[in-house]
C-alpha cells in the first residue's frame, strides 16, 4: 500500500512542499505537493534528489575518527568527549583564538543547526567564527544593518505584483529565488512580463534573461557605475517620492549629491551599455506604477558589491517604490529574526589578527581564515570545527586553504560526507535524516515573497545509533564545558524551540496551528512594515552611511584610473541541479549532459585560435586550473564563466558518484586579497584572467 507524507524541500531556497510517497515504510516517490498554497506543486530537480539524499551509500550514518590515516567508528558518547577534550585542550595550551569554527551553506536550511550552534559557538569564545555568508549575502546584510538597523530588514521584490522589475546579477530560474524565497519562479516570471516587464542586466544572457523582457550584457564589475548612471537618470526624471516614508529618511540629500559628482560620461566604455539605454530605462522605472531594483549573486560578490546593494536601495527609495506593495517589501516572519534579542549586524567589535578585518555580524571574512592558520604567533587557529561546509571548494584560493587545514592540530566536522574539506578531519559526526526531525525554515520563511509558515515533521523514527543534528551540538557543548570547566545549559528539544519562535511573533499562530496544516500555510502577500521596525539609532531610514559614501569616492577614484588592456572577467554561474558541491553525489542530479564547461564567447576563443570543445588552462594571478570550454554566444565578449562547486577527487575524498564528475574548482582561481572593499565579503566575480591552450 502506497502512504503520502508531505514536508517542504530542505535542499535549497525555495522550501517547495513535496509530497513523498512510502511503500512498507521506504520512500519511493518524490511530486511536488499540489496543495501546497506556495509552491502549488512546483519541484525543482533538486526536490527528487532527496532519493539518492536518503539511500547514499556513501552516506555517513554514525561517528567515526582517523586513526594512523584510517578511519573507524566510535560511540557517540566517546566521540562527544573527544571533540570537547581536544577543543578545550587547544585553547587551554593556545588560547580562546586557537580554535576556529566555519559553518556551510546547508546550516541555514535546518532548524537544528541555525538555533543550536551560536549556544555552542558562544561557549567557544573565540573571535575566528567564519561561515558562507561572507561567499556570499554579506552586502545584503551590511547594507541593510546601516540603513534599517537590522542585517535582516532585507527589502524583498514584490515580485506577484510588481509592474517593472530590473534584475541585475540574478538568475532566479537556476537558484530558485535566493534571498528572495519564490518557487515556480518561471511561472512568477512569465504572469510578470504578460502585465509589465522584466529587464535583466547580466554578462551572459542566463535561464532567467531568456524570458525576459528585455537582457543586456554588462562588463563584469562594472555594475556599480551602471547603477550610479541609472540614480543620476532617475534623478533627470523627476523628484524624489518620498511622500509615504512620514519623514523617516536621513541624509538622501547628502546621498543624491554624492552620486550627482560622479562622472558618468563613459559609462558605455566603463559598463559596455550606453547612456541612452540607461536613460530609458530609468525613465520606464520612474514612469511604472510600481517597480523594483534587485540583484544578487552576480552583484554582491564583486568589488563594489556593498555599493551596489546600497544604491539598488535608493533606486527603490527615490522612486517611492521602498516599503510599498509592487515594490521591495520587508517580510513579517511568524518566528521574527528581526527585533529583540536577535543579532542586527554590528561591525568592527574585534579584527582579524593577521590582516586586520573588522568582523560583522559576530563573523570574520572567510578569506582571512587559511592566514590565520598559517601565520605562526598568538592567536594562530590550530584546530577547527566545521558544520555542514567544504571551504576547500567554495572559498577563496581553495588550494591555498586545503593545504593550511591538513596542518591544523585537530579538526572535528559535523558532516555526513568525507568531502575535500572533511578528509582532513579527526572526527566526523553524521547528523540523522532531517525526515526525522521537526524543522522549521528560520530563515527562507523570512525572506520568501509572501507570508508563509510550515512546519516539518518527523516522517520515521531515528534509528538507535542516529543523532539529531541538535543533539550533536548539544553534546559537543556539554563535553566541551566539562573539559574547560565553563556552565552549559543543553537547549531543548526543536519541537520546544519552534513552539516558543512563534510566541515571539505577532503572527497569532501556535504549534498546533501549523501541525494541523500539513501542506503549509499562506498567511497573505507581503506588507509594508518596514517604518515601523526600523532600529537605527536615529529610528529613521539612513540613506547616507559613511561607509557608503566612501565606497563611492573609491568608485570615482578607480574611475579615474585608466585600464590599460581588459583582461578576460570570470563570473561564476549556478545550475538548477548544481548549486552546491554535495549534490553531485546525486545520481539524479549529474545524469545527463556534462555542466562544468568553460562559456567563453567565440570571438575570444578565435583571438587565442581555441577551438570549441577544447581543454583550456585557465590562470589567474594564485592559480591555475584545466579544463574545457564551449562557444557560447550567451557570453558577452571579454566574459567567461565557471560553474562553482566542482573540482572533486582529491585523495581521501569518498564521494564515488562526485569524483567521478568532470570539472575543476572556482576557487582555485579566486583570489583571497581580492575582497568587496566595504565589508569584507569576497569578490569572486569579475576576477582577471587568461586562457590558453592546454
Amino acid at each position: 500500500m502506497r502512504t503520502s507524507s508531505f514536508r517542504a524541500c530542505p535542499l535549497c531556497e525555495a522550501i517547495c512542499g513535496l509530497e513523498m510517497q512510502f511503500e512498507d515504510g521506504q520512500m519511493v516517490a518524490i511530486r511536488g505537493d499540489d496543495a501546497d498554497p506556495f509552491s502549488r506543486g512546483h519541484v525543482c530537480p533538486k526536490g527528487n534528489a532527496i532519493l539518492d539524499l536518503e539511500a547514499d551509500p556513501d552516506r555517513l550514518t554514525s561517528p567515526v575518527r582517523k586513526v594512523d590515516g584510517e578511519w573507524q567508528p566510535i560511540g557517540w558518547d566517546e566521540a562527544f568527549a573527544l571533540a570537547g577534550r581536544r577543543l578545550a585542550d587547544v585553547q587551554k595550551e593556545h588560547g580562546p583564538a586557537a580554535v576556529a569554527a566555519y559553518l556551510g551553506n546547508p546550516n541555514v536550511h535546518h532548524f537544528g543547526h541555525i538555533a543550536y550552534l551560536p549556544s555552542l559557538l558562544r561557549l567557544l569564545r573565540t573571535p575566528n567564527l567564519y561561515s558562507a555568508s561572507s561567499v556570499d549575502q554579506w552586502p545584503h546584510q551590511f547594507v541593510n544593518a546601516l540603513m534599517f538597523g537590522h542585517q535582516f530588514l532585507l527589502p524583498i521584490p514584490d515580485i506577484d505584483r510588481t509592474d517593472y522589475l530590473l534584475m541585475i546579477g540574478a538568475n532566479p530560474v537556476a537558484s530558485n529565488g535566493s534571498l528572495m524565497t519564490a518557487p515556480g519562479i518561471p511561472r512568477r516570471i512569465k504572469e510578470l512580463t504578460a502585465r509589465g516587464k522584466l529587464v535583466v542586466i547580466d554578462p551572459r544572457r542566463t535561464e532567467t534573461a531568456e524570458l525576459a523582457s528585455e537582457h543586456h550584457f554588462i562588463r563584469p564589475g562594472s555594475d556599480g557605475m551602471f547603477l550610479v548612471s541609472f540614480v543620476q537618470a532617475l534623478m533627470r526624471q523627476g523628484p524624489a517620492r518620498t511622500a509615504h516614508y512620514e519623514g523617516k529618511i536621513a541624509g538622501l540629500d547628502d546621498a543624491l549629491k554624492a552620486i550627482a559628482e560622479v562622472d558618468c560620461s563613459d559609462v558605455l566604455d566603463v559598463t559596455g551599455i550606453d547612456a541612452d539605454t540607461v536613460g530609458r530605462l530609468a525613465a520606464e522605472f520612474y514612469a511604472a506604477p510600481s517597480a523594483v531594483a534587485y540583484g544578487r549573486m552576480g552583484v554582491s560578490v564583486q568589488r563594489f558589491g556593498t555599493l551596489c546593494q546600497w544604491l539598488l536601495q535608493i533606486a527603490n527609495l527615490y522612486t517611492g517604490n521602498l516599503d510599498r506593495e509592487g515594490g521591495a517589501l520587508v517580510n513579517e516572519a511568524a518566528i521574527p529574526i528581526t527585533g529583540p534579542g536577535t543579532s542586527s549586524g554590528h561591525r568592527g567589535r574585534w579584527k582579524s589578527r593577521v590582516r586586520g578585518l573588522p568582523e560583522f555580524a559576530g563573523e570574520l571574512p572567510v578569506a582571512v581564515l587559511a592566514e590565520e592558520m598559517q601565520t605562526p604567533g598568538e592567536g594562530q587557529v590550530r584546530a577547527l570545527l566545521t558544520v555542514a561546509g567544504n571551504p576547500v571548494l567554495s572559498t577563496p584560493d581553495g588550494r591555498n586553504l586545503d593545504a593550511a587545514i591538513d596542518a591544523l592540530e585537530f579538526m572535528v566536522s559535523i558532516d555526513f560526507y568525507i568531502n575535500e574539506t572533511t578528509r582532513h578531519a579527526d572526527l566526523i559526526l553524521p547528523p540523522a535524516s532531517p525526515l526525522t526531525q521537526y524543522h522549521y525554515d528560520l530563515i527562507f520563511n523570512a525572506f520568501a515573497v509572501r507570508r508563509v509558515a510550515r512546519i516539518n515533521v518527523p516522517l520515521r523514527e531515528r534509528n538507535e545509533g542516529e543523532r539529531a543534528d541538535w543533539e550533536i551540538v548539544n553534546g559537543i557543548a556539554a563535553a566541551y564545558a566539562e573539559a574547560s570547566g565553563k556552565p552549559w545549559q543543553a537547549l531543548p528539544p526543536p519541537k520546544t524551540m519552534i513552539a516558543a519562535g512563534l510566541a515571539k511573533g505577532s503572527s497569532g499562530l501556535a504549534l498546533a496551528d501549523l501541525e494541523a496544516a500539513p501542506h503549509g500555510l499562506d498567511l497573505g502577500p507581503l506588507r509594508p512594515s518596514l517604518l515601523s521596525r526600523l532600529e537605527t539609532a536615529s529610528g529613521m531610514i539612513e540613506a547616507a552611511p559613511q561607509a557608503m559614501l566612501d565606497e563611492l569616492q573609491t568608485l570615482r577614484d578607480g574611475l579615474a584610473e585608466a585600464e590599460p588592456q581588459r583582461p578576460l572577467r570570470l563570473i561564476g554561474r549556478r545550475d538548477a541541479r548544481s548549486n552546491n558541491s554535495w549534490m553531485h553525489n546525486a545520481q539524479r542530479l549529474v545524469k545527463g549532459k556534462t555542466r562544468h564547461h568553460l562559456l567563453m564567447h567565440p570571438t575570444d576563443l578565435a583571438s587565442r585560435k581555441i577551438e570549441s570543445g577544447a581543454r583550456v588552462r585557465v590562470r589567474s594571478r594564485v592559480g591555475v586550473i584545466e579544463t574545457e570550454v564551449i562557444a557560447s554566444e550567451q557570453m558577452m565578449p571579454g566574459a567567461i564563466c565557471l560553474p562553482h562547486g566542482f573540482g572533486h577527487g582529491l585523495e581521501g575524498v569518498r564521494l564515488a558518484r562526485a569524483s567521478q564528475v568532470a570539472g575543476a574548482s572556482y576557487n582555485d582561481l579566486s583570489d583571497a586579497m581580492s575582497l568587496d572593499g566595504a565589508c569584507g565579503n569576497a569578490a569572486l566575480n569579475g576576477l582577471a584572467v587568461e586562457v590558453e591552450p592546454a
